[in-house]
């Protein structure tokens, strides 16, 4: 049986946390994008074109917002985690008559939140530079809420693994960031030489990514219910994972 008594009080009480230093959470990010979008849309506006008719800066927009979105629902719940036990609060979580699902909805809940936050506001300032398209908009509110939500159970497992900051900085820096990266965001993976472009297809940010960029344009590398199945598989994976882990109380109970 599912208990989700207390969820909705976690979830506000992670909403607050991140919101009451927005500037830092939801701000830089955003200013983040833009700087990556004035440097590498200046570069190869006018040198690159991916998709017909559609110019660089139009194509890498999208890009940079579901980036945004995935590395901000990520940082969401594994700074929490970390933070609480670096600082030795998370016993009062401990103490709550709270279940692994209450913990699992009010975490990735408030990931899911944040993520989107920052996605959308990526989106409000960078669209003054190239005008938006909304081919098939059903595509970027699926990837955009399963993506968000999948980097949300990913960084709580990410959290309850770590114990201090340095941890929590590798797992980003070797393994999502990367992952990032590598899935298209500033180019097509067609452009990769085969070996390459047969590795990025074992990558599921690749089909975050390239899913929610046929929202906006009607046209993608692969296959839209490809990327669906191979993102909507990851989520339940990660999703099962880190149930497990939190019902087990992995590193967080003696």
């Amino acid at each position: 049986m599912i208990r989700l008594a207390g969820a909705q009080t976690l979830f506000k009480k992670e909403i607050l946390r991140f919101w009451n230093v927005g500037f830092q959470t939801v701000g830089a990010p955003v200013l983040t994008a833009v700087m990556y979008l004035l440097i590498f849309g200046h570069v190869l506006q006018g040198k690159v074109q991916v998709f017909d008719g559609v110019g660089y800066t139009s194509f890498l927009i999208p890009g940079l917002v579901m980036m945004s979105v995935l590395q901000n629902a990520f940082a969401n719940s594994s700074s929490s985690l970390v933070q609480s036990k670096v600082t030795g609060n998370l016993v009062f979580l401990l103490v709550s008559p709270l279940s692994h699902w209450a913990w699992f909805v009010g975490y990735v809940g408030a990931s899911v939140v944040r993520g989107l936050m920052v996605g959308l506001g990526v989106f409000l300032v960078t669209v003054w530079f190239a005008p938006p398209s909304f081919a098939q908009p059903l595509w970027i509110l699926v990837f955009a809420a399963l993506g968000a939500g999948m980097l949300g159970a990913l960084g709580l497992i990410a959290g309850l693994w770590a114990d201090k900051f340095d941890q929590m900085a590798a797992f980003q820096n070797f393994i999502i960031m990367p992952m990032t990266f590598l899935s298209g965001v500033f180019y097509s993976v067609h452009s990769l030489p085969p070996f390459w472009l047969e590795a990025s297809h074992l990558n599921p940010f690749f089909y975050m990514i390239d899913g929610f960029r046929r929202g906006f344009f009607g046209t993608s590398d692969v296959s839209p219910w490809l990327s669906l199945a191979v993102v909507g598989t990851a989520f339940l994976v990660v999703s099962a994972i880190a149930l497990r882990l939190l019902k087990t109380g992995y590193k967080i109970r003696p």
